[in-house]
């Protein structure tokens, strides 16, 4: 019953929230697109104004980070439809832009609407999906980014390679704003607040649910609960700090590639046509790295060992991209860098939520990660200057530190977290004996005291932290 339950859940929140990830990434990235297909020249942008377009988005990204937490207070289903509307209407206006400083105030909304969305959908999934179940779901969202990148070089390719009568940077913005606005009503009436009012499951199903929420949270309900005590603490919790670093370092890398793709792959000697469309190839084998990964992170256990070798992956990809001056090998070194950055992502992102034992440590968790690693943006944006084209190897180079930056802090906070389970071991005893201890709790009848509070598997004797 709980394996059926699991797979409903699968079947019904995990497309609508990838596919919801997917039009939010290309309606923030596809600028990257426009830019080379005529932006640039019609709105009389410069290097540093360009930067400036990137660069403003993330900074209302950043201020309005906490509204991941609304995900709790509000109904999913009421904030997820508020949010996609908004940023559906505003990247869509942005074909109507004729000036820099209008698209910088277009941007800036869209920073705005795009922060109530995206960093709180992992948080929410955590509502849906126990420990065990989350990495994997986390990255099939997260995937959807370099899926979204491959779409948006495939659909710039057609757009751009057309003789429309609206400027084609213009058209791009509609046609991959729009939908996005149709989204939202489908987001309001089919996204679950949380698994045991889902429609799609049967009241036994319901009743399982109802289980899985207690035995993940230590309460039935999860929505609209907030315990104010528990955010001190989880700011104050180093762990919190180590993933809000890695993501950071790795948000440099991040923010960079998707926007500044086209004009590496233009400045290599492509057309800016056909430089549209080599942008998809990379782009899709980092989903796919995205997806194997956190499925192996999730099966074996090991997060950090998975982030410090797709890192270490990423940061190869870099160097090839600062030294090499051939085609063929820097191409090669924007497939490697691809294949790094996106998955250090997918990883990280449910590596905080795994080793925060209560919905508000996870929530703060979540908001603390995208404060410090949104940050990251606001240096990746401006990495890559005109002037230093067409090889760009400062900002290759910073990038490559940055991947090389995640590896020492994946290593020191797995280390943190080995100690914290011999800890926790010396201080309950291993966890086989603590598992038969609960077992012969359950067949006394105290099941229902050990699911009080913070639960079982919430800090208590069978809590162990994801290495």
């Amino acid at each position: 019953m709980e394996k059926r339950v699991v797979r409903k859940l699968d079947f019904h929140v995990i497309p609508l929230v990838v596919a919801l990830y997917l039009l939010s990434f290309l309606d923030r990235s596809n600028i990257g697109n426009a830019k080379i297909a005529g932006m640039s020249e019609d709105l009389k942008l410069t290097s540093p104004s360009y930067d400036w377009l990137l660069t403003i988005f993330y900074i209302s990204y950043i201020v309005f980070e906490w509204q991941a937490l609304m995900w709790k207070v509000i109904p999913p289903h009421i904030w997820g439809a508020f949010s996609v509307l908004g940023w559906g209407i505003i990247s869509s206006a942005q074909a109507a832009a004729t000036s820099w400083k209008a698209m910088m105030a277009l941007r800036f909304l869209l920073g705005v609407t795009e922060a109530g969305f995206g960093p709180g959908i992992p948080y929410l999934l955590s509502f849906f999906y126990e420990r065990r179940e989350l990495g994997l779901r986390i990255g099939l969202f997260v995937s959807a980014a370099p899926l979204a990148t491959t779409f948006a070089g495939a659909l710039a390719f057609g757009i751009t390679s057309g003789h429309a009568k609206l400027a084609a940077w213009r058209l791009l913005f509609l046609v991959e704003g729009l939908p996005t606005v149709a989204m939202a009503v489908v987001t309001f009436f089919f996204l679950p607040d949380t698994p045991d009012t889902a429609r799609f499951l049967t009241e036994d199903e319901k009743h399982v649910a109802r289980a899985r929420a207690i035995r993940q949270a230590g309460r039935e309900k999860r929505v609209g609960i907030i315990q104010w005590r528990e955010v001190g603490i989880a700011l104050l919790d180093p762990k919190a700090w180590f993933t809000a670093l890695i993501y950071f370092s790795t948000n440099v890398s991040f923010s960079s590639l998707p926007v500044f793709l086209p004009t590496i792959l233009k400045e290599m000697g492509f057309t800016a046509i056909n430089a549209q469309g080599l942008t998809a190839p990379p782009f899709f084998l980092a989903f796919l790295a995205t997806v194997i990964t956190t499925w192996i992170a999730d099966r074996t256990q090991q997060r950090g060992l998975v982030i410090m070798i797709v890192a270490t992956i990423g940061g190869i990809g870099y160097i090839l991209l600062a030294t090499c001056k051939s085609v063929g090998a820097r191409y090669t070194g924007v497939i490697l860098a691809g294949c790094g950055v996106f998955p250090v992502i997918g990883n990280t992102l449910p590596w905080v939520l795994n080793n925060q034992g209560t919905d508000t440590r996870r929530g703060v968790g979540i908001v603390l990660l995208n404060l410090i690693g949104q940050c990251g943006p606001l240096l990746g944006t401006r990495l890559y200057p005109g002037k230093e084209g067409p090889f760009y190897v400062k900002g290759q180079s910073i990038c490559a530190a940055f991947m090389f930056l995640d590896v020492l802090l994946a290593f020191l906070l797995r280390t943190l977290l080995k100690w914290e389970n011999k800890k926790l071991d010396r201080q309950y005893g291993t966890l086989d004996e603590q598992r038969v201890r609960a077992e012969a709790a359950v067949a006394r009848g105290e099941s229902e005291k050990a699911g009080e509070g913070e639960g079982v598997e919430n800090y208590g004797p069978l809590y162990r932290y994801v290495l």
